[in-house]
């Protein structure tokens, strides 16, 4: 006779415990019997196995009264027997229409083993451990998307499909395409890490492209109409007269693809460039002089 023929022994509780009396029995057995705490131990862990069980058949308040109608009536399941010495089979009861006891219990005492009269449970088989890999694709790549194929642990090659608009970090999931699992479950998943190699002169901000654009010093004082790269292909911008280094034009809808869509906005930035030599130039600027009370640096005295 083992102490599953009595939960209410089993935990160490009266039968009219409460349900606040049953958690704090089970609790301070578990922390005590718990194979962690006990290695080795296959007294404890069996008793522990046995405690879980009778917890919980009586933390569920269905089957509680189900159990102790049962009691009551004579019924001792996991003894094999009846108050008056009768044996008594719930497989057998159940064919023959005497009752559905079978089913109050088979679902408490499947964590047992084959010896005692029950089956062990089986535990739900694991999934498969996720595989990590990178993926560098080059700035245009990421803007535009594209396929490329990865080469896995193993040997496996897989084809990914990178989306218009990836950004660097960005992880994408394969599911099913990881390690396969030792229980016979589902396998894991393959994890690619984008990575975006930088560009010669393309940048990024969020869902913005930056770019510097040189012009001329008379493209910047007359202003001009010039050629500027976005990641569409090259498209002519204005340069508004009197442009100075630093000054920004917005070019919209010419970013990478956001999150619902939307692209960004390409900036530039203009910047004044001087030839490395330049006689007339040099020449002209000897004979300037600008306006009166121009001062380029006024802004930076306090």
């Amino acid at each position: 006779m083992t102490g599953m023929d009595d939960p209410y022994k089993t935990l160490g509780v009266s039968k009219t415990a409460t349900a606040d009396e049953i958690r704090k029995a089970y609790r301070k057995l578990a922390k005590e019997l718990h194979p962690d705490s006990n290695p080795g131990n296959a007294a404890a862990e069996e008793r522990f196995k046995h405690v879980s069980q009778a917890f919980k058949l009586l933390s569920d308040p269905d089957k509680r009264a189900e159990y102790d109608a049962a009691a009551r009536a004579g019924f001792h399941p996991g003894m094999g027997g009846a108050a008056g010495g009768k044996p008594f089979n719930f497989r057998q009861s159940r064919q023959a229409g005497r009752g559905g006891f079978e089913d109050i219990f088979s679902d408490i005492f499947t964590d047992f083993g084959a010896q005692g009269g029950a089956r062990r449970q089986q535990q739900a088989p694991r999934k498969g451990a996720d595989m990590r890999q990178s993926l560098t694709v080059d700035f245009m790549e990421a803007a535009h998307g594209g396929k490329h194929r990865v080469s896995l642990a193993g040997g496996r090659t897989l084809d990914v499909a990178v989306p218009s608009g990836a950004s660097d970090g960005q992880v994408l999931r394969l599911r099913g395409q990881g390690e396969p699992s030792a229980s016979g479950g589902q396998p894991g998943d393959a994890l690619i890490e984008i990575r975006v190699a930088e560009h010669k002169y393309f940048s990024r901000a969020g869902d913005d492209v930056r770019l510097e654009l040189p012009i001329s010093v008379k493209e910047a004082a007359l202003g001009a109409k010039v050629r500027a790269p976005t990641i569409d292909g090259p498209v002519d911008v204005r340069v508004p007269p009197g442009s100075s280094t630093g000054t920004l034009l917005r070019l919209r809808g010419k970013g990478f693809a956001g999150a619902k869509g939307k692209r960004g906005d390409q900036l530039i930035r203009l910047m004044v460039a001087l030839p490395p030599s330049d006689e007339a130039l040099k020449a002209f600027l000897e004979t300037w002089s600008p306006p009166d009370g121009y001062d380029p640096r006024k802004g930076l005295r306090s």
